[in-house]
């Protein structure tokens, strides 16, 4: 059989990937692009757009959609073999976009086509002033040996943040606490108890099997009654891949150090005061300190909110449950329990009214009204595993896009949730439009026994959230890949209609949509409905600063970071005391699994979250003053923002749907705080 990832597909051929075979078609690619590149910088006397970019841009497809379902892949059904495959490639496609963005024929003929713009619509313009920033970031005017170290600094990076993420998951796969005697699973609800089981049973084991997934650990931390349980659960899920935890070859330190070296190296090679800097060249903040001011500020106005909420917390704790002191594996417990009894609600008892095909109808039925939108499921289709699901978005019957749904939590594959690009929309050569698809993931429980997926109300915001940024890549309406859908969209703003998409989560109309109890239809009844609206608000200041607490690291680590100097511990200590307000144990290792900024693309831009929260709340409000299904707003939420990509200015494109500058008053009195 000929090559999958050589074949021009819609869609990736999963099942015929073999790990042997991608080291070699990423090699055949690579070098059939280097040969045509030089082919097309050669003949650049008057650039234009079919000549340059065009081109270019094919080139660059055509390899992106070859990498795409190996990325993917390795991400959710994550092997050895697959793992050395993929690692093999890493230093190779580094190395070709480090040449790519230092060749100076390319560049000088950009920069002569953005001098000669006459022939270029508002769009092309936008692709040619990104691609030229794009090429002083790469160090287009480095000598010889800068940019020889830049490639060094590229590739080793590439490398770092690859194996940082693997020991993550690695450690996380590695420590499982195998229960025998059931009275230590008191407390737990049945369906996380059942989960146990079924993961003992899974592995030939008798009893009660607790991991570090995720809905495992914080079905531990959130109920279990044995607190010397929550104790153990904790410790190891927060020594994960530290000097601290299980197996010293999964320790995170090193790396974390290294990492910082080089990002700091790299960002001073580019004329910049730190990486934190750097970082901002693509972002819409436009200094360190105005993203620090910006931060500290909200921690201002949101910790006084906070410490009054841990006072209330550990006063309940001491006079209901004889808790003197509360320690960092009670918070979760005890804020389930204050919660119950002041609102009579918990997560739990939301559960039964969510399962995962009533949630995913509502869903589209809510994206449907307020987008103009109908999404179909495909029924056959090549997959990575049975769990994946793939669906059609469809507006009057034509197709506009694609997405893989992969939804439940098990070994092998990454935590978290996240949307990731298999295909992006662009006009192709022979005039035909390629449709973007998308990839989204969560870790939900799965299904126990013959019964649904049961979400909670935090997992249903998650799926909301992770669909939002689907529908910006999926909805785009720009046929030029570099401002396609999510690309090119400056990083701090990417959030924005993940986020806004979250508000439907509470909004009684919408609720209506997306619950259903699995055993009787019955839609969330009014008075569950109140209590849990009541409790929307409970704990948003010890929230916040948790937040705050990531961003500010982030973002402080990376403007101050001082090669043998800085000791990354102190710097989270110091935030911490500024801003946190629960006791964190001295064996708290968070950052070895803060794979956001060490893994991801989060780098000094962990703060895009609050950023964009403000832009999500503030977008939101008009749908309170109009209505939530109010199809003008919808429609222009469309227009403004989800269909235009990258092509503009995020603060243009705001200012354009809401007619003003946002305003950091929704947030917070979205968040109760205000």
């Amino acid at each position: 059989m000929s090559n999958p990832l050589l074949q021009p597909t819609e869609l990736p051929v999963f099942s015929a990937i073999r790990p042997g075979d991608i080291e070699p078609a990423i090699d055949e690619l690579l070098a059939r692009n280097r040969a045509r590149i030089a082919d097309i910088a050669a003949r650049q006397g008057t650039p234009s757009w079919d000549s340059l970019v065009a081109p270019l841009e094919q080139l660059n497809d055509e390899l992106a959609n070859a990498w795409s379902p190996v990325s993917h892949m390795n991400s959710v059904v994550n092997n050895e073999a697959l793992r050395q495959a993929y690692n093999a490639c890493l230093p190779k496609l580094s190395q070709y976009w480090t040449e790519l963005g230092q060749n100076q024929q390319l560049f000088q003929a950009f920069s002569r086509l953005g001098e000669h713009e006459e022939g270029l619509d508002d769009v092309q313009r936008k692709v040619v002033e990104n691609t030229l920033r794009d090429f002083r970031l790469s160090g287009i005017a480095l000598d010889e040996a800068g940019q020889k170290r830049y490639a060094e600094l590229q590739q080793r990076l590439s490398k770092l943040t690859t194996r940082f993420s693997e020991n993550v998951l690695d450690a996380t796969n590695a420590w499982s606490l195998l229960i025998t005697d059931e009275a230590r699973l008191e407390g737990l609800p049945p369906m996380a108890q059942a989960a146990a089981k079924q993961a003992a049973e899974a592995r030939e084991q008798q009893g009660w099997l607790i991991t570090l997934d995720f809905p495992s650990y914080f079905a531990v931390i959130t109920h279990a009654d044995d607190r010397e349980l929550r104790q153990e659960v904790y410790r190891a899920y927060m020594t994960r891949a530290s000097e601290l935890g299980a197996d010293p070859k999964w320790d995170n330190s090193g790396i974390i150090g290294e990492i910082l070296d080089l990002r700091k190296e790299l960002s001073a090679l580019l004329g910049f005061a730190s990486f934190a800097e750097y970082s901002l060249a693509t972002k819409m903040a436009e200094t360190p300190d105005q993203v620090v001011a910006f931060l500290e500020d909200l921690a201002a106005k949101s910790r006084p909110e906070a410490q009054r909420e841990f006072g209330e917390l550990s006063e309940y704790a001491r006079r209901e449950h004889g808790v003197q002191s509360l320690e960092a594996w009670d918070v979760a417990y005890f804020s389930e329990k204050l919660k119950h009894a002041r609102y009579e609600v918990s997560q739990e008892a939301l559960r039964p009214y969510f399962p995962l095909p009533k949630v995913l109808d509502g869903l589209f039925r809510v994206a449907g009204r307020l987008f103009d939108i109908e999404i179909g499921e495909v029924e056959a289709f090549d997959s990575w595993h049975p769990d994946a699901r793939l669906f059609t978005v469809s507006r009057n019957g034509e197709a506009l896009a694609r997405f893989y749904l992969d939804p439940y939590a098990r070994d092998r594959k990454r935590g978290g949730a996240w949307m990731d690009t298999c295909r992006i929309r662009r006009r192709l050569p022979d005039g035909t439009l390629q449709l973007p698809v998308a990839y989204l993931v969560c870790n939900f429980t799965p299904a126990v026994g013959s019964d649904p997926a049961l979400l909670t109300h935090n997992e249903v915001t998650t799926l909301f959230h992770e669909f939002g940024h689907g529908l910006h890549h999926m909805l785009t309406q720009i046929d030029r890949a570099d401002v396609s859908g999510i690309n090119g969209v400056a990083w701090d703003a990417v959030e924005l209609p993940s986020q806004f998409l979250e508000n439907w989560c509470w909004e009684p109309e919408a609720l209506a949509l997306i619950s259903g109890h699995y055993q009787s239809g019955e839609v969330l009844p009014e008075a569950l409905l109140e209590k849990m609206l009541a409790a929307k608000n409970f704990q948003s200041g010890m929230f916040m600063v948790r937040q705050l607490e990531f961003a500010l690291f982030d973002f402080l680590l990376h403007r101050d970071y001082r090669p043998g100097q800085t000791e990354v511990q102190r710097v989270l200590d110091e935030v911490r005391q500024r801003v946190s307000v629960v006791p964190v144990p001295a064996f708290n290792r968070f950052q070895h699994g803060f794979s956001h900024i060490f893994a991801g693309g989060y780098a000094a831009g962990y703060y895009s979250y609050k950023w964009a929260e403000v832009l999500s709340a503030d977008a939101f409000s008009r749908f309170e003053e109009e209505g939530i299904f109010n199809p003008q707003a919808g429609a222009d939420f469309r227009r403004c923002i989800l269909e235009q990509g990258g092509s503009r200015e995020p603060m243009d494109l705001f200012v354009a749907f809401r007619g003003r500058e946002p305003s950091v008053d929704a947030l917070l009195r979205h968040s109760g705080i205000a």
